[in-house]
């Protein structure tokens, strides 16, 4: 039987709910229940399943799990300076939280940023909200991936630093609970999803950039 793959920024939630499982048990056994249906629950919602990983240079994939709820034009005057296609993506408590490159790269910055806890679903969560941006320097030019902090989810983990190398769909953070992934692609990109898309990260191209790139 396979092993289950954790990330580890579940650790001290699934120990914390094991221990308080045999805590209560000791005294209470009825009472034991709840625990240990979070602790289950803590599992599944940490574990970080290998994925397959498209080949091709051109093509870009999901940093994240979730469903497609914004694909639109924007001028991104924070980081890129620059014309970009803004795509978010929605994680609902139920989806793999473990965030992957979109691309090769080179993570020119990251910033942190306090704020709000807005459902992310709204979207001036986008901005609002408690976030993280990574900066990626790319054959195709500069690419931005924010992790974004929704109701319940209160942090994200970014586990990288600048003038670290990413591979095409290597994990590089985790949002804990509920959240939002935006990623700001080169104008020039040629979308592969569309709104209401089902996405999974490392493995679903999200948008291919045009030969010569």
């Amino acid at each position: 039987m396979r092993m289950i793959k954790l990330a580890p920024e579940g650790n001290p939630f699934i120990l914390g709910f094991l221990g308080l499982t045999i805590l209560v048990d000791l005294f209470a056994p009825w009472g034991a229940l709840l625990p240990f249906v979070l602790t289950l629950f803590m599992v599944y919602f940490f574990r970080d399943p290998e994925r397959r990983i498209p080949e091709g240079n051109n093509v870009l994939v999901s940093p994240a799990d979730g469903k497609v709820i914004l694909i639109q034009k924007v001028s991104e005057d924070k980081f890129l300076k620059a014309d970009a296609v803004e795509v978010s993506i929605f994680m609902s408590p139920l989806d793999v939280h473990v965030n992957r490159a979109p691309c090769e790269g080179v993570v020119e910055d990251v910033v942190h940023t306090s704020g709000r806890f807005l459902s992310a679903f709204r979207h001036e969560a986008s901005l609002q909200n408690e976030n993280i941006a990574m900066l990626l320097t790319t054959r195709y030019g500069r690419i931005l991936v924010r992790q974004v902090a929704g109701f319940l989810a209160r942090r994200a983990v970014c586990r990288v630093k600048t003038g670290d190398s990413l591979r095409k769909g290597e994990r590089y953070g985790i949002i804990k609970f509920s959240s939002r992934l935006d990623i700001y692609l080169p104008k020039e990109v040629q979308m592969r999803v569309k709104l209401g898309d089902r996405v999974k990260a490392g493995e679903t191209v999200i948008g291919e950039m045009p030969s010569g790139h």
